[in-house]
């Protein structure tokens, strides 16, 4: 396919974004525009005018837009060529590098990626050596702050120098010994994945070139959601060529908490001069209707790059604001509401109706109220597979197989199940490790050591460091992964020594069919990257996977109503929308008032109009239960800013009755859940 024949296919604006290649370009896409269509095409465009696929980085946040970024590619352009490009996010590129040039910063080749409650563990030793693990140290307040700090490109020294006050100082202490006690253990987390990467650009300056050289393109997906480390990474790799494309809506930044910063796309132009703006405004997604509120309260935020959206869909219905008394009746209207409409519209599916929240709290008596009309639903946010406690366990016990100075993985596994290794003998662990250096799994193989255990203790010990040895063995050489594991779990005596662990027969049984699960997700990642990985592969790919890959997701064709906060249903689209608790306090949220947050909440409620495709409904209470005693509730100001683009309806009209064979339909429904939990 030549270079014409595949802008043919896009509108004025999308052309123009996809085909300039050089220089730097922005790309404002409105929700529903046509985003990732975009990047796709102009990746495309660059290959048929002959660009070479190894020269193009793209960078997006998150391995399903990566995925889904190749996947259409691959449809455009031959499917070898597509290979070629380098697409990603930001942490899997930044891992790529520090496996080949971490050395330098210190680190050893074999480091491991901390999860949350590995971090959580060498924080609280952290505070403990610093003096500050008391009752009223605000040790959430200090662990973002560090978090903060790295996402601005601080180190331990750089923080202490810019404290403008004790607490400040004091956690710029903490951050040095957290940083330490990582690197001691030959861990990093998440947001020294850029950090460290940064320094290896900034330190030495051949690593930088290698990449500036090798990568000639750069396109990044979702820009506003950068934050200062990745607007460093990304102006760094650009460089003076600068052939730099970014998309992103401003409209769209909802993650400041995460270190976000809207500045990034706000400022663009000023950062990079000659920048060539783009705004795509044709929304491909909802009705006139729904934009036309969008816009109405988008329009009156102050930082934001102006753009109204518009369809060519055809106009639809207002959006509709519902008054209730209670909470409770609420969750009852939004659950009658949706068995109403698909009633009346007999083309929709469950799948097709979304309720979305400002807090993960408010999902409770939504759920109940589903479950009782027997309406399937799936719930965005609950508990993931990969974050159960015999995964994590299993996870601790190959980590430790790639990286032995791993403690807090020691710390997990030592009970798990119960060796006779007790509280002495633990405090004797940590004692060798603060005093003497000692590694825990150094410590575990020292003679002396055992010879303080119990001679059962002793033994199983024993056993346990030998299956540990022959596993490394094993594991040398790349194949067979899933068989590894299991034949290794097995001989470590983890596998069967889930009954020991969880002492409810059924609970052990449930437990283990979890581990066989994992199992089948190794050998699924063996199947897809060809068989011949590693052990080493499969950890890093664990350890950077997102919240939408790690969740056990039903079939693709699962039909059940989706319950989500608004954070988590960013990117996605249902034809029917129902946007509860629309009041002071609760959204927009009160602490975020606090923060001077009301512009990002502004966006996010921006974000929750513009998922509904063709209908929308905003509720909210007269009054609402808070802690146990129900008070009075107040319109949320933004209501008021929708004006004449919505309307006020009464949920009579709202809800019709349902027929017989709906009636019959959704018992069956109610039974299928029954039947499925996991719907």
């Amino acid at each position: 396919m030549v270079n014409e024949d595949i802008l043919a296919q896009l509108n004025n604006e999308q052309r123009a974004a996809a085909g300039r290649h050089t220089g730097p370009v922005l790309v404002l896409a409105g929700a529903g525009t046509g985003k990732t269509r975009v990047i796709t095409y102009r990746i495309a465009s660059m290959l048929a005018s002959g660009i070479a696929p190894e020269s193009i980085l793209g960078l997006t946040f998150t391995n399903k837009a990566a995925r889904e970024m190749r996947e259409r590619l691959a449809q455009l352009v031959d499917e070898n060529l597509a290979k070629r490009v380098t697409l990603g996010t930001f942490h899997s590129f930044c891992i790529r590098i520090l496996r080949k040039h971490i050395a330098r910063l210190g680190f050893q080749t074999g480091f491991t990626i901390a999860d949350e409650s590995d971090q959580q563990g060498i924080f609280k030793q952290a505070l403990g050596e610093c003096g500050c693990s008391y009752d009223g140290f605000p040790a959430g307040k200090a662990f973002a702050m560090i978090g903060s700090w790295k996402n601005r490109l601080y180190t331990p020294e750089k923080a202490l120098k810019s404290a403008q006050s004790s607490f400040e100082a004091t956690v710029a202490h903490i951050y040095e010994k957290y940083r330490d006690l990582m690197e001691m253990q030959n861990l990093i987390d998440f947001d020294d994945m850029l950090l460290l990467t940064w320094r290896l650009f900034d330190e030495y300056p051949d690593v930088l070139a290698e990449y500036q050289v090798r990568f000639e393109y750069l396109l990044v997906d979702e820009y506003q959601d950068t934050n200062g480390a990745q607007f460093e990474l990304v102006k760094m790799i650009s460089g003076k060529k600068c052939n730099l494309c970014v998309v992103g809506d401003d409209d769209q930044s909802i993650y400041s908490w995460r270190g976000a910063d809207v500045g990034n796309i706000l400022d663009f132009p000023r950062l990079f001069p000659g920048t060539l703006t783009v705004k795509l405004e044709q929304n491909y997604r909802s009705t006139s209707a729904i934009l036309e509120a969008a816009n109405t309260v988008i329009g009156t935020g102050v930082n934001r790059h102006e753009k109204r959206l518009w369809s060519a869909i055809g106009q639809g219905d207002k959006p509709k604001i519902v008054l209730l008394d209670r909470d409770d009746q609420e969750a009852e209207f939004a659950a009658s509401l949706i068995r109403s409409r698909k009633s009346e519209r007999p083309e929709l599916k469950w799948k097709d109706f979304a309720v979305l929240y400002r807090s993960n709290q408010l999902s409770r008596q939504i759920e109940q109220a589903l479950m009782s009309a027997g309406i399937p639903f799936r719930l965005v946010g609950g508990q993931q597979f990969f974050q159960r406690r015999e995964i994590k366990d299993a996870v601790a016990y190959l980590k430790l197989l790639e990286n032995p100075r791993d403690d807090q993985s020691v710390l997990r596994i030592l009970a798990a199940p119960p060796r006779g290794i007790g509280p002495k003998a633990v405090k004797e662990l940590k004692r060798r490790r603060a005093e003497e250096h000692i590694p825990m799994m150094m410590s575990l193989k020292s003679a002396d050591f055992a010879r303080t255990l119990t001679a059962k203790g002793s033994g199983e010990l024993a056993e346990m460091l030998r299956a540990f040895a022959e596993g490394k063995e094993a594991f040398k050489t790349p194949g067979n992964l899933s068989g590894k594991i299991l034949h290794f779990l097995q001989d470590v005596q983890y596998y069967n020594g889930l009954q020991k662990i969880y002492r409810d027969h059924e609970d052990s049984v449930k437990r283990r069919d979890n581990v066989d699960e994992f199992i089948n997700a190794v050998a699924q990642f063996e199947k897809k990257h060809g068989g011949e990985v590693t052990l080493s592969d499969y950890l890093e790919s664990y350890s950077l996977m997102e919240e939408n890959d790690r969740v056990q997701e039903e079939s693709p064709d699962a039909d059940a109503v989706t319950l989500s906060s608004i954070h988590a249903a960013k990117g996605l689209e249902y034809k029917v929308v129902v946007q509860i608790a629309m009041e002071r306090n609760i959204f927009p949220h009160e602490r975020a008032l606090e923060e001077n947050g009301y512009e990002e909440e502004l966006r996010l409620f921006y974000v929750a109009v513009t998922r509904a495709k063709e209908e929308l409904y905003l509720t909210r209470c007269r009054s609402r239960m808070v802690r146990g005693v129900v008070r009075p509730a107040l319109p949320s100001v933004f209501l008021d800013l929708l004006g004449k683009s919505a309307e006020r309806a009464e949920q009579d009209e709202l809800i019709k009755c349902a027929d017989e064979e709906t009636v019959r339909k959704t018992f069956e429904d109610a039974i299928r859940m029954l039947m499925n939990p996991d719907l």
